[in-house]
């Protein structure tokens, strides 16, 4: 196991990818929608570094893309189906869809058909804090706290929680 980002790295990458969004969204309403599990906790960190940074309180959602994934029937009964919740009217608006890792891009497809089912947004943007290539659709993110390289052997796993005494990080590890 390598740790490639400790907490101050994550905590540094997740405002990295605050301001960014806000430089493209100054004026502009936008709300975040984030992949269970990961990918919800790390909307929720952008949300608040939003708030510190801007005093601007943004609508946030969590998806489950269980149902929506391509690969059902080689998972079986191993998946285990969570709440999805998005308490917010996302017609017209500019979703930016947040996870943790986007690796073969399957899970961002899936999530793409998930969020269609709550409304049409303006658009669908995509916020990850791991890039690690390997793509297998045509799918790449619009904002990118880190790229890394690896191998497909290799797996990425995200630690991040809202806890503050948690500590945070991004560990690579061979399967």
């Amino acid at each position: 196991m390598k740790i490639i980002m400790q907490d101050t790295d994550v905590a540094r990458a997740i405002e990295k990818l605050a301001r960014v969004i806000l430089r493209r969204y100054q004026k502009e309403d936008f709300c975040l929608i984030g992949v269970i599990t990961s990918g919800y906790t790390l909307a929720q960190k952008l949300a608040e570094q939003v708030k510190r940074i801007e005093g601007r309180k943004l609508d946030v959602g969590k998806l489950d893309v269980s149902l929506y994934r391509d690969d059902l029937s080689t998972r079986g009964s191993y998946i285990t189906i969570q709440s999805s919740d998005i308490p917010f009217d996302i017609n017209g608006r500019t979703v930016i869809l947040v996870d943790d890792v986007v690796f073969k891009g399957r899970t961002v497809r899936a999530a793409l058909d998930g969020i269609l089912d709550f409304g049409r947004p303006a658009r669908i943007e995509l916020a990850v804090l791991i890039d690690r290539g390997h793509r297998e659709l045509p799918i790449q993110p619009n904002y990118v706290a880190e790229q890394v390289e690896t191998s497909l052997e290799e797996t990425v796993k995200v630690e991040i929680s809202l806890d503050d005494d948690d500590e945070n990080r991004v560990v690579v590890f061979k399967q």
